[in-house]
């Protein structure tokens, strides 16, 4: 089970700040897209999930519901693979057909796995590019093709890895993330003339569903290694997701916020051999 919000996390943002907005979040079903999912609903918006598993979303709409305590007529969800752009044309389409609109767009689905470089074959690094990068990247032009250009507004945020140093012993979605932080400053510069702000967040260690893949002393060591001494946890992210895409930070673009505990700026990430 996920950590819930504190009471003091919750008073942050002003109830209703979200009204009549509508937020699409991929990998909606759990870890950070299904916190930042209850936050948005939490605080008045129409919310969209996303995800590769229909039960994993109906059990999510269904935990947004009761934590926010929202009906679920403000809760749509769509399974969708965002490797498969017919699937991803599918689910703007849909979520324009319930709510008319799409104002923020989460990129939160990705995946990949840990591995030395040398053992990882072409077709795995090109799943994983596949996924983190074109796939964002397709779903980020629907999105924008589709909702936001037509309306000369949107606030596009980019969940990427904290892959400041390189990214050792997944190289696959270091490259792919680094992709992404420059297709965020890319996108950023080319959207301004339509109002679209465009943002990353890459978040250091941060215990949820996703982590249960990694073996335990290698989430062990990073957290050593971070120098909070802690992981961060999916409400932090979440709430940094909620800032970016509200009225305070109107300024913010083309711009990638770290949240690691200082982790990118001490101590070693991957172990050297003698």
């Amino acid at each position: 089970m996920r950590q819930q919000p504190t009471a003091e996390t919750q008073r942050i943002f002003a109830d209703g700040i979200f009204d009549g907005q509508v937020i699409l979040i991929t990998g909606g079903g759990s870890g950070i897209g299904l916190a930042s999912a209850t936050e948005f609903a939490r605080l008045g918006a129409k919310v969209v999930i996303c995800g590769r598993t229909e039960q994993k979303l109906v059990a999510a709409a269904e935990t947004i519901c009761s934590e926010a305590g929202v009906p679920s007529e403000v809760i749509h969800y769509k399974t969708c693979d965002i490797r498969e752009p017919d699937q991803i044309e599918a689910l703007i389409d849909s979520s324009l057909e319930k709510f008319g609109k799409i104002d923020v767009l989460v990129n939160n689905a990705g995946g990949q796995f840990p591995s030395p470089a040398q053992h990882i074959s072409s077709n795995g690094f090109t799943a994983v590019v596949r996924n983190n990068l074109i796939g964002t990247f397709n779903m980020t032009r629907e999105v924008a093709n589709k909702a936001m250009i037509p309306a000369k507004r949107g606030v596009i945020i980019n969940i990427t890895a904290n892959v400041y140093r390189g990214f050792p012993g997944m190289v696959h979605t270091g490259a792919a993330r680094a992709g992404v932080e420059n297709m965020t400053k890319t996108l950023a510069v080319e959207w301004a003339q339509f109002g679209i702000r465009v943002n990353a967040i890459a978040p250091g260690i941060v215990v949820s569903t996703g982590t249960k893949q990694y073996p335990p002393e290698l989430l062990a060591q990073a957290i050593k290694n971070t120098p909070m001494k802690r992981a961060g946890t999916v409400d932090e992210i979440a709430a940094t997701i909620v800032f970016l895409s509200s009225p305070a930070a109107q300024f913010y673009d083309g711009a990638t916020i770290r949240i690691d505990g200082a982790q990118a700026l001490w101590g070693e990430n991957w172990p050297i051999p003698d």
